[in-house]
């Protein structure tokens, strides 16, 4: 899930279009040689991610590689924005890795034109073992009968608190029960208290603006992915006003200044420069280690009424159709998913993972920070609704409308009547072609 905004400072994707498919495709699927051994396969694994993440994920590769020798993984990584601009020209180029860090907006995108293997045969014959995994868990990465993703753990929106500028603003928050107003007149108040930022941007509103129309009953997307659902677009000018006025109070970031924010370690939580971010559950614990202050992950406003929350996917693992060592990416997404020396070594970054046993078995291994984040997905869920199926073909270009759109409204170049208006003729044009 996206992103939301996490990033690798010390590397972009390693090896570009040239030169590293060739070296992919060298393997031969773990074919075995004369005299009983197994055959060198190189595979390429990409994601994006903060620095902790990139630390973690490669101690799993190295971990697999040891017991694996004949299998040799090669890391690609960047932050959010660069890696889906590396990744569509790789798969314009039938250069995709053979596992690939997915999220669920771009899902559609690529298992709808082919690009993305069926995982599904190899979670019926147990190359990939699915006995501890609930089916609605792995139904997340489905589009009608095809696994396009496997499910790498479950998140849930929530807002992250320095608990430190909320005391200093002398603002108390019950998370069960506050209201958009309250949001609003809470980041004011720290505001004007500190000087500083009461919330980080709900950036990016593909995100937000979605979870804002669940806490008023509505959807997004309508359920036959050829238009949007709801219907009345003062939702729409009520959400980006509300904004609006908190950039004049100078309680939230405009545009130019969330640009700068190139991943997890500018966050304005993490430089102490905001009292509220919006981000999901796993990405506490990031927040967590690179802040000094004390944190608190808090159910976002007005989440009771209409079920507003759902369980999503954090994120999933695809394999592409072009891949030369299926079955060996396969065995390596079983890995991840059910080594429980891996798993203690991931610990939920991803989202709560999905095997049973495996959250049974980390408990005792957890930290205090990483305790909340499991015990804050187990509260959400008591009142959580189902959640919405994969964003719809086109998805992507949505999203950028949108993210346009609401720049232009946030720097009041356009009304919010005018962005609304706007946006529904783009989205409705974008996804009409679903028909």
């Amino acid at each position: 899930m996206k992103k939301i905004m996490l990033s690798l400072s010390s590397l972009m994707l390693a090896a570009g279009l040239a030169g590293c498919g060739d070296e992919a495709s060298s393997g031969t699927s773990g074919e075995v040689k004369e005299g009983g051994s197994q055959e060198d396969v190189t595979l390429r694994m990409a994601w994006w991610g903060g620095q902790p993440r990139h630390d973690y994920t490669m101690k799993v590769i190295e971990m697999y590689e040891e017991q694996n020798p004949h299998v040799n993984i090669e890391a690609e990584f960047a932050n959010w924005d660069d890696y889906w601009k590396k990744l569509a020209p790789m798969a314009a180029a039938n250069q995709l890795p053979d596992i690939i860090q997915m999220d669920t907006a771009y899902l559609s995108q690529y298992g709808e034109k082919g690009q993305l293997e069926n995982l599904a045969p190899y979670t019926e014959d147990g190359t990939i073992n699915v006995d501890n995994i609930d089916e609605a868990t792995l139904a997340g990465g489905s589009i009608g009968d095809q696994l396009y993703g496997f499910n790498l753990g479950s998140n849930v929106l929530s807002v992250i608190t320095n608990d430190d500028m909320l005391a200093e603003a002398g603002v108390e928050l019950n998370d069960e029960n506050w209201t958009w107003d309250d949001f609003e007149k809470m980041a004011t108040d720290v505001q004007k208290a500190t000087g500083k930022y009461g919330t980080n941007p709900m950036n990016p509103p593909d995100v937000f603006f979605p979870y804002y129309l669940r806490t008023q009953g509505e959807r997004f997307y309508n359920e036959e992915g050829n238009g949007l659902a709801y219907t009345d677009d003062q939702l729409f000018v009520d959400f980006f006003e509300r904004q609006l006025r908190l950039i004049k109070a100078e309680a939230f970031p405009t545009p130019d200044v969330t640009a700068q924010v190139k991943g997890l370690e500018d966050d304005f939580i993490v430089k102490g420069d905001a009292a509220m971010t919006w981000n999901y559950s796993n990405q506490y614990l990031g927040f967590a280690q690179l802040t000094e202050a004390p944190l608190t992950i808090n159910l976002p406003p007005e989440q009771a009424e209409n079920q507003a929350l759902f369980l999503r996917p954090s994120m999933f693992f695809s394999v592409p159709k072009s891949s030369e060592n299926k079955e060996e990416a396969a065995k390596f997404i079983d890995f991840w998913a059910n080594n429980e020396e891996a798993n203690k070594l991931i610990k939920g970054e991803r989202g709560v993972p999905v095997s049973s046993d495996i959250i049974e078995l980390l408990k005792p291994e957890l930290s205090e920070d990483e305790v909340k984040i499991f015990e804050y997905v187990e509260r959400a869920s008591q009142n959580a609704s189902p959640a919405d199926p994969p964003d719809p073909l086109g998805s992507a270009e949505v999203m950028k409308a949108l993210k346009d759109i609401s720049d232009q409204i946030l720097f009041e170049k356009i009304s919010a009547e005018e962005g609304a208006k706007k946006f529904r003729e783009q989205a409705t044009d974008i996804l009409s072609k679903n028909s």
